[in-house]
């Protein structure tokens, strides 16, 4: 041949050709009802299997659009996958809003928040309560354990004595020793009695 270096360029390119990646299948994504607009959108983020697979489940649960798109970009922005369908879902089981799920993904501590959010909720707290503490903690300020709140519920304090106590920013042990004061004096008048008066026999 009279020219070998184009020979090879264009074996190489045709072998370039041959190992092209597979396309990504959205095809789990189309069958949930997805809007063609916003699987077009997240074509362009060049969704991997991963994040497919968990916006299939988020969206088979009942997640919106804008919110599926939201959560991808808000992984990107911290330069991962979106992997946190599973939270994403049972704080919407809790009743969080997509508004309250974006912030904590937007933290990037969607996955250690979840727990202790889905938590809070069941202590029965209002949702204003709970959206304070939530910022605390995305916040990194010293912030009462779920589990410390409930306690303190049980000793009768009330949510507003529990925010105060929350806003003050106590450290773990300065909470433990105010929640274990508080159960103390409960246990405390718990061991009263009431005298029955009645007849002596004969």
């Amino acid at each position: 041949m009279k020219n070998p270096l184009l020979a090879v360029g264009v074996c190489v390119l045709l072998l370039a050709g041959c190992q092209k990646q597979p396309q990504t299948d959205y095809n789990a994504l189309e069958r949930t009802g997805m809007w063609s607009s916003t699987l077009d959108e997240l074509k362009g983020l060049k969704l991997s299997d991963l994040e497919i697979a968990q916006l299939t489940k988020l969206k088979n649960a009942g997640a919106s659009d804008d919110l599926c798109v939201a959560l991808v970009k808000a992984a990107r922005a911290h330069n991962h996958e979106f992997s946190s369908g599973d939270s994403a879902m049972d704080l919407s089981r809790a009743g969080y809003a997509d508004a309250q799920i974006l912030e904590m993904a937007q933290s990037d501590q969607m996955d250690i928040l979840s727990g202790e959010a889905v938590t809070l909720k069941l202590i029965g707290l209002s949702n204003a309560t709970v959206q304070s503490i939530i910022h605390r903690r995305i916040q990194g300020l010293p912030t009462l354990t779920s589990e410390q709140i409930g306690r303190l519920k049980n000793t009768a304090m009330s949510e507003k004595q529990i925010i105060e106590i929350v806003n003050e920013g106590l450290s773990d042990q300065q909470a433990e020793a105010l929640i274990a004061r508080r159960e103390a004096e409960r246990d405390h008048s718990n061991t009263g009695f009431v005298r029955v008066r009645g007849r002596r026999p004969h």
